[in-house]
């Protein structure tokens, strides 16, 4: 989470202390992004006592803080965009120093970080956590189908964009409807099918989808990857909901364009492109990392910073961490995988502090909480290697591969609330609940 657009801050007594312009400024841990990963990780540190006023900067040029993990529900006609964000300089404690501005480059040799508006900041300990770009771009004719609102083209990936889809399922009573989702890492990569469950759960009841004969509306996920989902226990449930509810299994067909009502789809090893015709199309586009950590030195060969993959420490430079999106951690990019990367990250940063070992305290930790239809979740929660480590599996038996209502809840009222109101707080832990 790193929008471009630049806010101008009003200096209040509840917000953050914005940093004048000066020419350089030091402090012990500079924080780049105030997403969920640096805003999560920024105030656990800050909750230690270890700090005084300002010994942490928080660099990020956005204006809003969005949860981004609730824009499944606005898809699905459940949520506003709009309650689903917050100023974010209401959201960065007093105690930082906060830089609304971009950052321009990393100077790791000489532990700095340079911003946009040309001042450079000193550091103990760097922790980058911008997120990543979605490249709206990497399909050709979308960004000009979601600018029009008259094209039954969305995207729940954008802020602009998030809202026309429930406009366009409400609108649809006929056709064919495809829900894309794109070869490569994405965030959230439950997210594509999630808005196409409550989509059909959405015709279903309006007397529009049948899955046991002809449909007013016939729909089709097309995913250029090789199945429903990445982790063995929860694709075979997803593919068994997507054959009971007849919907059509387009996989290794990667979206490139969209031309007119006619999508185009790449096919691996050379194979010719597949044009499909749509009455409603739903775009995943591709994503990948921010420009300013793909051509630092702190980056490895895909763009990523590049760190151990328990710790989170650099490989190369002790004193840099990364977090959420932008990190080669190699899992899932949600929230829930924070909420595991993130006390890890603290302890190492203060044992490194005090001379002492760092710790490889992550083992890959993720969740998708995945709509299934209205009222019921699949609650997929993994480690490194797709092995399932499920918290109500574990403790009392259920089987989180079977779509539950107690999960809904948990998705569509719970875990808004309890982000925004503990976990960019720095006080909660997701599986491990609230921390002291």
């Amino acid at each position: 989470m790193f929008p471009t657009r630049l806010a101008s801050v009003a200096a209040r007594r509840s917000f953050a202390t914005v940093a004048p312009a000066s020419s350089s400024s030091a402090h012990k841990v500079v924080v780049v992004g105030a997403g969920t990963a640096g805003l999560s990780i920024a105030h656990q540190l800050l909750g230690t006592g270890r700090f005084k006023d300002q010994d942490i900067a928080v660099v990020d040029p956005a204006e809003w803080h969005h949860y981004q993990p609730g824009w499944t529900l606005v898809g699905g006609g459940l949520k506003t965009k709009e309650e689903l964000r917050r100023r974010m300089t209401d959201l960065v404690d007093p105690k930082f120093k906060f830089y609304n501005t971009s950052v321009g480059s990393f100077k790791p040799e000489d532990n700095a970080v340079r911003l946009g508006s040309g001042q450079s900041l000193q550091y103990e300990h760097l922790l980058v956590a911008p997120g990543v770009k979605v490249d709206f771009g990497s399909v050709s004719g979308l960004p000009e189908a979601l600018a029009d609102a008259a094209t039954p083209v969305s995207s729940i990936y954008g802020y602009e964009s998030v809202d026309k889809l429930w406009r366009d399922i409400s609108k649809t009573s006929k056709g064919r409807a495809i829900f894309t989702q794109p070869a490569g890492a994405i965030k959230c990569a439950g997210a594509p099918q999630k808005v196409m469950w409550l989509a059909l759960d959405h015709w279903r009841q309006a007397g529009l989808y049948k899955t046991d004969g002809p449909s007013d509306v016939d729909i089709t996920f097309a995913s250029g990857l090789g199945g429903m989902f990445a982790v063995p226990k929860y694709a075979a449930k997803l593919e068994q909901l997507r054959k009971e509810r007849g919907v059509e299994g387009l996989f290794f067909h990667d979206l490139v364009s969209i031309n007119g009502d006619k999508a185009v789809f790449a096919r691996p090893d050379g194979q010719d492109k597949v044009e499909r015709p749509f009455d409603l199309l739903h775009v995943v586009p591709k994503m990948g990392p921010h420009a300013f950590v793909k051509d630092s030195p702190i980056a490895n060969e895909a763009g990523y910073v590049d760190v151990h993959d328990n710790s989170a420490q650099h490989k190369k430079y002790a004193n840099i961490w990364s977090s959420g999106d932008a990190s080669s951690l190699p899992t899932s990019k949600t929230a829930a995988a924070v909420t595991a990367q993130a006390p890890v990250i603290v302890n190492n940063i203060l044992n490194t502090m005090d001379g002492k070992p760092v710790e490889n305290g992550y083992d890959g930790y993720t969740s998708c909480p995945l709509l299934t239809e209205y009222g019921k979740v699949l609650l997929a929660e993994f480690k490194y290697g797709g092995v399932p480590k499920e918290t109500f599996g574990d403790v009392f038996g259920i089987d989180q591969a079977e779509p539950r209502r107690s999960f809904y809840h948990l998705k569509k009222d719970f875990f808004p609330w309890v982000y925004y109101n503990n976990m960019v707080k720095g006080t909660w832990g997701g599986p491990k609940g609230w921390l002291n």
